[in-house]
């Protein structure tokens, strides 16, 4: 826990200031956009973050404070029940009101009230919850890099984020298979470091001898699985994914484009040639699984990914896992309405592990649980082999 009110004064600034960092290449056309459900727009983003800290922090613990608008609740409230009514996920997009200028109006309005309680001191519960609002903020930050590019890739004119912006690195290193023994190792988050709920309940586990691969799979990789009819076979597939293959026509990783014969990716920079050698992502559970079916090996549990992960470089992309996302030994929710953070969403999805480019810095850890449902495929999502 962050206990020195300079340090936390600190990591609120730079946190509130790196999200509008992140949304000053974009138009004010582009803050309203939601092409599927998954994907919000990034006004809402804005404006969910500042209400997390108003609806947690201001409105129960700083006195007299006197809320921005009693409107915004109901619009940038996400999934907090408890907490009350608000707008269905699904017309977040439908929200031409607030305006773009309100909502950062409302951002200033919360960032300066809290600047100011926190400037006079506040109790180790207040400084706890601003310290989970700030990654909270963090995740969100993530999720406007991805929704972002989600909105800008299925464009028609497939427009650049910004040109500059360079999604991965060449991983220009030999291939090497680490060999884990067996034996009993201990998962979960262990020091006195920030984590979330879900890392809690370190526990033991057995597991038996495996190799892992020092390297992600690759853009070439995949794509040799693509031309060899991969997306045809049924036997490399789930009953569960083969049936989304064919009912939603996927035939190549998201963003992935032929043109005039040539394999080209979109990418935050824009549409470029398909950079082989660079590691694979935009791709569902489903397709990891597929593809390791057909290399004959299988995705690490996610408790094998812990145990192995001091041996190899991650954090480039987000890996699936062979875990169903659960809860640890002796897990227990937070009360009130921050235990429907993590908790409620553990069932029928499976868990990541690593970071990846769009990771805002020093957000993750090799105990962070990250999970989505096996279907989605709009975040930096790829996989490392096991066998």
């Amino acid at each position: 826990m962050i206990t020195a009110v300079n340090t936390l004064v600190d990591l609120f600034a730079h946190t509130r200031a790196d999200t509008e960092r992140i949304c000053k290449p974009l138009q004010i056309e582009d803050y309203v956009v939601q092409p599927i459900v998954d994907v919000s727009p990034p006004k809402w983003h804005l404006g969910h973050t500042t209400w997390f800290f108003e609806e947690f922090i201001l409105k129960p613990h700083k006195k007299g404070y006197k809320l921005f608008d009693e409107q915004f609740a109901f619009v940038f409230n996400s999934y907090y029940e408890s907490v009350g009514a608000r707008v269905v996920r699904t017309d977040r997009g439908n929200l031409s009101r607030p305006t773009v200028e309100q909502v950062y109006a409302y951002r200033n309005y919360v960032t300066d009230n809290l600047n100011e309680m926190l400037k006079d001191g506040v109790s180790q519960k207040i400084e706890s919850l601003v310290e989970i609002g700030c990654h909270h903020e963090k995740q969100h930050q993530e999720l406007l890099l991805t929704d972002i590019k989600f909105i800008l890739g299925n464009n028609p004119l497939l427009p650049a984020y910004a040109k500059n912006f360079k999604e991965s690195s060449l991983q220009d290193f030999e291939q090497k298979w680490i060999t884990i023994p067996e034996g009993v190792y201990e998962i979960g988050h262990k020091g006195d470091g920030f984590c979330y709920d879900n890392e809690l309940g370190r526990h033991k586990v057995y597991l038996n001898t495996f190799k892992i691969s020092n390297k992600l799979v690759t853009n070439r990789e995949y794509l040799d699985f693509l031309e060899d009819d991969g997306y045809k076979k049924v036997l490399l597939w789930h009953a569960e994914g083969w049936e989304w293959v064919n009912s939603h026509h996927i035939e190549h990783p998201l963003y992935w484009h032929y043109v005039d014969k040539e394999w080209k990716q979109y990418t935050l920079a824009g549409l470029t040639d398909l950079d082989l050698d660079a590691p694979l992502a935009h791709i569902s559970y489903y397709e990891a699984f597929a593809f390791a079916q057909w290399k004959g090996m299988r995705l690490p549990t996610e408790f094998e990914w812990e145990t192995a992960q001091q041996h190899f470089k991650w954090g480039q992309r987000w890996e699936w896992t062979e875990s169903a996302y659960l809860p640890y030994p002796d897990y227990t929710k937070a009360p009130g309405a921050l235990g429907e953070y993590n908790g409620k969403f553990m069932v029928s999805q499976k868990t990541l592990r690593g970071g990846s480019v769009a990771t805002s810095q020093n957000h993750t850890r090799h105990t962070y649980r990250n999970f989505f449902q096996p279907e989605l495929r709009w975040q930096f999502t790829g996989l490392r082999l096991v066998k």
